[in-house]
């Protein structure tokens, strides 16, 4: 390998994708296990890599050079091969500080938590004094070494104005859950999040409800890796390349999710969508029959509704991991929280808004199999669809009209900071 990426675990990794737009160089993935890493770098065959989780202390004693930040900050995520010595960097610090302004965050004399006591948590603690922090709380389970504990941190800190998790919780392909319930901070403005798959966790998401500025690591993650191809290469890095990057790599990763009532025409418009972007489809009705073994109508008399909407959970759950696609949601998914979170995990919500006279109800749909019942789910309903949706689309005119809407509007970064 001449360039790459090396940890353990790199399942969750979009480095490759991201270095393929920076610059004309094959970029690899190698998974390491930790008995192997001092192998891999006493025989140097290697350009340049970056180190991720967990290597980003451990590959220092391996090094013959270290620069002056990543010395100080005592994590190395980029190594340089010249002429066979080799020297670390750590451009997670410039990806970090990127990320903290484009969300706006104003850390000057605040108190400032950082979940985590790893790699990334000593770089964290780095961005928070250039940032002009004041009181810095490093959060970690074991509370030990200065360190306050996760059991005591609201008791304690409660006063906390901001947050960066440098934690893996929430990370692909454990995307259910967060490092820290942000219900007891009342004052807490912003929330920066270095994890990047999903593109948004359960920490942002609440965040965002809750009214604070806050983000995922996406945009870190591609501005460091502006700064260590610049470094791979011996040139100077272009922080133009950064924010043309991001919008690439967010909107291929992006899933377009598509709710509302039964024939409003998620499935049609859907597949038509996803021809015209190239990404795959998925119908969760579909999964959902191929799941039960049995179509939903038979089900629902069979087991009821209680049942069927415990399967739907569970297909959305496994949906809401996937990224770059067309997902047509059943008409009832939304009315489920949990189901609306995870979609929003990875996914832009596109509520097709289409005006009851042009509905139709029909037998294999349970729920909306008259005309009455139909139009009792929309009255039950209308107003969780515009609450829960991130766009709202006309869907009145032909499929083509609906798909190309979604199709303008998908390339546009802006969503609704709610759960």
């Amino acid at each position: 390998m001449r360039y790459g990426l090396i940890g353990e675990h790199l399942g969750h990794s979009y480095s490759r994708e991201i270095h393929a737009l920076i610059a004309d160089y094959k970029y690899e993935l190698a998974e390491l296990k930790p008995e192997e890493l001092g192998g891999f770098l006493r025989k140097r065959e290697f350009n340049a890599i970056n180190v991720t989780i967990p290597y980003k202390q451990a590959v220092i004693p391996y090094l013959d050079g270290i620069s002056e930040n990543a010395a100080s900050i005592g994590a190395v995520n980029t190594i340089v091969n010249r002429n066979g010595r080799l020297f670390g960097y750590n451009t997670d610090l410039a990806g970090m500080l990127a990320l903290a302004k484009r969300i706006g965050i104003d850390a000057k004399g605040k108190k400032l938590l950082i979940l985590g006591s790893g790699g990334t948590s000593k770089t964290a603690r780095a961005a928070a004094k250039i940032l002009g922090a004041g009181e810095i709380i490093t959060v970690s389970r074991s509370g030990k070494n200065g360190d306050v504990s996760y059991e005591e941190v609201a008791e304690k800190h409660a006063d906390a104005r901001i947050v960066f998790n440098t934690t893996p919780v929430g990370m692909f392909p454990y995307t259910d859950g967060q490092a820290i319930d942000l219900a007891p901070f009342k004052k807490c403005e912003a929330v920066l999040d270095v994890v990047y798959n999903p593109l948004r966790t359960d920490l942002v998401l609440d965040a965002q409800a809750r009214g604070m500025a806050a983000d995922g690591g996406l945009y870190m993650l591609t501005a460091q890796a502006v700064y260590a191809s610049a470094l791979f290469l011996g040139r100077e890095a272009d922080a133009s390349d950064i924010e043309k990057t991001f919008l690439r790599v967010y909107n291929d990763k992006r899933n377009l999710v598509l709710t509302g009532m039964p024939s409003s025409g998620k499935t049609t418009v859907g597949k038509l969508l996803a021809e015209k972007t190239g990404r795959a489809f998925f119908d969760s009705d579909d999964i959902i029959v191929e799941k039960l073994g049995m179509p939903i109508a038979d089900f629902f008399e069979k087991s009821g509704e209680a049942a069927f909407r415990t399967a739907e959970s569970e297909v959305i759950a496994e949906l809401s991991k996937k990224s770059g696609c067309v997902i047509a949601t059943g008409g009832g998914a939304v009315l489920n929280d949990g189901n609306v979170r995870r979609l929003r995990h990875n996914g832009t919500l596109y509520f097709l808004d289409r005006s009851p006279e042009k509905l139709m109800a029909t037998a294999d749909r349970p729920l909306s199999s008259d005309r009455e019942a139909l139009m009792r789910r929309y009255n039950e309903r209308y107003g969780i669809y515009t609450s829960t949706a991130d766009v709202i689309i006309n869907a009145d005119g032909a499929v083509t009209d609906t798909a190309e809407q979604i199709k303008a509007k998908s390339g546009k970064r802006k969503v609704k900071n709610m759960l």
